[in-house]
């Protein structure tokens, strides 16, 4: 294929990373204006998140299926636009201060994050392969890179006292815009239009990929790395601020050290891939995110408390592209795999950080964050599963 044409599938693979990241972000940067807004308490301001989980949780199993019929460019338009539409229920509803319907908008936004989740890192193993590099970890750091401004921006607008609903309507233009374009430019179907045939085919026919033990295996070193990016996205700054009597400044700078950190392995992560191997460096990474988690928690200062943030951060940096890489090494299957693969990461993602809170009504949140030590230890034992799939073994991958 023409290289001009992977390149621009790339730049634009890119571009609905950093986008699905700014939006998710510009929308977590406002809940406590949206909590003000609704009068609710921070308890019940949880349990109407959890709509955005329900919606995500069951859209990410159907994900695969959707792209192995329609292909990745009219998924990803799919999720942004129902995300956009579930934008507009929360902007109306926000606008009138009404709780059920602002549940409603979030289960859509939740509904188009998974499809959009799902497809992205579908195309993105489709460029990777095509452009014969890693190139994963580069998008993953573009997702990062746009939560981060997203999170900047959304912070400006409530600092200027912008509303809420003003906010999301120009963000639902945005992606409008961007899910109407963008794609435009992923890999042209004919591309892969017969892998994907072959994946709608045997979604049919064949065994689910639930059955498979090392797609399950890979969903497993996800699972731990989610768990850490998810527990530190979460927890981090509020642990610093408990644990280390920082100011809440001092927590937002903590987090801030280990986005930043996190992004900075991503957009390099993929030429280490490439020199050592796919198993070695996901021993590297998930090593560093343990020691620098051991180190955080017992850290006696904030100096040193940050030096495990910048290893916590760029140990959390690969797990989640490479085992999406590893999902995908069969064409004929990546829909499915990637779907399977990607829940698995999204529930623990979703549903830790709130398990870590309630270990940290008895123990502290600093000390309950060493309940993730479990998980990434289980992370280092699946790696191996991650090993790239020679070709010759496709059609036996699923035994």
């Amino acid at each position: 294929m023409n290289q001009n044409t992977v390149r621009a599938a790339a730049v634009a693979t890119f571009s609905v990373f950093a986008i699905n990241g700014f939006v998710f972000a510009s929308w977590a940067a406002r809940i406590p204006a949206v909590t003000r807004i609704l009068d609710l308490t921070a308890g019940e301001m949880g349990l109407l998140l959890l709509t955005i989980a329900a919606g995500s949780v069951i859209a990410l199993p159907l994900a695969g299926t959707v792209v192995a019929r329609i292909g990745t460019a009219h998924t990803i338009r799919t999720g942004g636009f129902t995300a956009a539409f579930g934008g507009l229920i929360i902007s109306l509803a926000l606008s009138q201060h009404n709780v059920p319907l602002t549940a409603v908008g979030l289960f859509f936004f939740g509904i188009g994050i998974g499809l959009w989740d799902v497809a992205q890192n579908i195309e993105g193993a489709d460029v990777e392969r095509h452009l014969g590099r890693t190139v994963m970890p580069q998008f993953h750091a573009g997702f990062s890179g746009g939560a981060l401004i997203g999170a900047l921006v959304g912070a400006g607008l409530s600092a200027l006292d912008v509303s809420m609903s003003a906010h999301l309507l120009v963000i639902v233009l945005g992606v409008s815009v961007a899910m109407v374009f963008v794609p435009k430019l992923f890999l042209p179907e004919t591309a892969t239009s017969g892998s994907r045939s072959s994946a709608a085919d045997k979604a049919g026919k064949g065994r689910s990929a639930w059955t498979e033990k090392r797609t399950l295996m890979v969903g497993l070193v996800v699972l731990g790395a989610a768990l850490t990016e998810g527990s530190a996205n979460d927890w981090i700054a509020k642990a610093t601020v408990d644990g280390l009597g920082s100011t809440e400044a001092g927590g937002a700078i903590m987090f801030a050290v280990f986005v930043a950190s996190m992004t900075l392995f991503r957009f390099f992560g993929g030429s280490f891939v490439d020199k050592f191997g796919r198993v070695p460096v996901l021993y590297g990474s998930l090593g560093s995110a343990l020691l620098g988690l051991v180190v955080f928690v017992v850290a006696p200062n904030l100096l040193l408390a940050a030096v495990g943030a910048v290893l916590w951060g760029a140990g959390s940096a690969m797990g989640f592209p490479m085992g999406m890489s590893a999902a995908a090494d069969d064409p004929a299957r990546a829909a499915a795999r990637v779907s399977v693969v990607s829940t698995i990461g999204y529930v623990a993602f979703l549903a830790g950080p709130p398990l870590l809170g309630f270990l940290g009504d008895h123990f502290t949140i600093r000390w309950a964050l060493l309940a993730i030590a479990v998980a990434i230890i289980a992370s280092i034992l699946t790696a191996p599963a991650a090993k790239p799939l020679p070709k010759s073994e496709y059609e036996n991958a699923a035994n």
